[in-house]
């Protein structure tokens, strides 16, 4: 979703299991002098108690290449755990993708590649607490257009080296043409991206970016795509910004956007195209990563007045997902349960406002999520959403049911809508909006509708916290300092939002990568 549509459908729119798979440190804006083997450097992903993700590329490669990995204890890489080689090749496009095992939980860990006579960067990641964690801090960021702007809040989220983790929401990338959205930076293709050349193309231009490339070297990612890593507004079987007759079947372009999401992305994949998954932080979190973007979605509604809108058996998630998450849900027993999706939960009766792209658009999919947390008793459930490049934060209440602002009686849930890391807000016009949604509609909380930023999630046994950091503009190349902008809190037990103050980082983090 972007917001230039208004009138596009709405506006706020050890051992080693490896393969080559198809399919920060200080405060200074120093990066790894740049290897011509390894030009997109390093990252990891998918960390679980005993393994993660570990990937790179060999640029320089022509034919297929041997790899060699080691993966330390210490930034020095002189304690290591393990070790090997790997091949790759153009089918993949010399990714490699390695899903190390045999480590140990809660411990950071350094890794580097080497081939064709050079050694990448050294990446740095960390293993999860499975068991019982005190506490998990996240980043959260989403949709990074690169035509708009420059990516310093992916340098902001490297330098918070207090971070177990990131979760990114989806528009990691863009699919659009120069000048076609956004005019601040140029694109690698130029043209808008259809083929799987298109896409692995694009990917690449994004990882040669010095701020989304220090990122990944200082933390492990959590990810899930949205509709710009395929294109705008996609749905199962289509796309707002796609037309067969001109750019073919729209079946072989989601393939080829699939095929370089998994060849690109540090992800662990079950099987092609199915990006939703669960990740167990102990009795602390379930975290549960959504796909309400591609995997069961059905076409959008033109508009809310749409009879389709209304068709009790439209759905955003597909039947098997929906099975999914409700058994997860139902059936979890850790303290917090958090849902990574793509687009916002809560509603907003705003008629200049109106997206029925979101669950807006889909009123019997959400009423069925909210049976799930009424009918199985499911408490401490924690929403976080990308997509409309802007900061909401609210309770989530079903349709028909008394809700006291004050109290927070009726609340089911809570819903953090985290802003994009460059995409744009909304208009100017529009921007005075957010004081009056607050007064007329006090499920929300806190509202910005401009400025780019990030999410830290921070969850403890009493409660999950949500806080905001905001940069006034990301056009010119020198960064602006972050504003931290407010907190809330959801407790234990209560599923409703409170303002909170600031959470320090507590203890000392673990060493950069150097």
């Amino acid at each position: 979703m972007h917001f230039n549509a208004l009138s596009r459908r709405g506006f706020l729119g050890g051992a080693i299991s490896s393969a080559a798979i198809a399919g920060c440190g200080d405060d200074s804006d120093t990066t790894p002098e740049e290897s011509p083997v390894f030009l997109h450097g390093v990252a990891s992903g998918d960390p679980l108690g005993d393994r993660v993700i570990l990937w790179t590329r060999v640029t320089s490669a022509e034919a297929e290449v041997e790899v060699a990995w080691l993966i330390a204890t210490d930034p020095e890489l002189q304690d290591v755990v393990a070790s090997g080689t790997v091949e790759t090749n153009a089918d993949v496009d010399f990714t490699v993708k390695l899903d190390v095992d045999g480590l140990s939980p809660a411990t950071t860990y350094y890794y580097r590649f080497d081939a064709e006579g050079d050694s990448s960067p050294v990446g740095r990641t960390r293993t999860i607490d499975d068991a019982s964690p005190k506490r998990l801090r996240l980043g959260v960021v989403s949709c990074a257009s690169y035509a708009h702007g420059y990516f310093h809040v992916y340098r902001r989220i490297a330098e918070r080296l207090d971070l177990d983790a990131v979760i990114h929401l989806g528009d990691y990338i863009y699919e659009y043409a120069d000048d076609e959205y956004g005019a601040v930076r140029k694109y690698e293709p130029a043209h808008e991206i259809i083929t799987l050349e298109d896409y692995r193309t694009r990917y690449a231009h994004y990882r040669k970016d010095p701020d989304l490339a220090e990122a990944h070297r200082q933390h492990p990612f959590f990810t899930v795509w949205d509709d710009h890593e395929l294109a705008n507004n996609s749905w199962s079987g289509g796309a707002e910004n796609h037309d067969e007759a001109t750019e073919g079947p729209f079946a072989d372009r989601k393939a080829a956007a699939a095929k370089a999401y998994a060849e690109w992305m540090p992800i662990r994949l079950s099987e092609p195209g199915k990006i939703y998954r669960n990740i167990r932080f102990g009795d602390l979190v379930d975290l549960f990563l959504l796909d309400t973007r591609i995997w069961g979605r059905d076409e959008q509604a033109i508009d809310k007045d749409d009879p389709s809108v209304d068709d009790p058996d439209r759905t955003l998630l597909g039947a098997e997902q929906e099975a999914w998450l409700a058994e997860g849900l139902t059936q979890s027993t850790a303290k917090f349960k958090i849902i990574g999706q793509q687009v916002m939960v809560a509603p907003l009766p705003v008629d200049a406002l109106t997206n029925t792209d979101q669950w807006d658009g889909y009123p019997a999919a959400r009423q069925r999520f909210y049976d799930v947390l009424t009918a199985g008793q499911v408490e401490n459930v924690v929403v976080l959403t990308g997509d409309i490049h802007s900061t909401w934060a609210a309770d989530l209440v079903p349709d028909g049911v008394v809700y006291d602002p004050a109290t927070g009686a009726g609340a089911v849930a809570v819903e953090l809508v985290v802003p994009a890391v460059s995409s744009p807000g909304v208009p100017d016009i529009f921007a005075e909006l957010a004081g009056d949604i607050l007064q007329d509609f006090p499920h929300f909380k806190l509202i910005d509708l401009t400025k780019r930023g990030y999410l830290v999630l921070d969850v403890t046994p009493e409660r999950t916290q949500g806080a905001y950091y905001h940069l006034d503009s990301v056009e010119t190349e020198e960064a602006p300092a972050e504003v931290f902008s407010g907190a809330l809190a959801s407790y234990f037990g209560e599923n409703h939002f409170v303002d909170d103050g600031e959470a320090a980082a507590e203890g000392e983090a673990s060493a950069p990568a150097p």
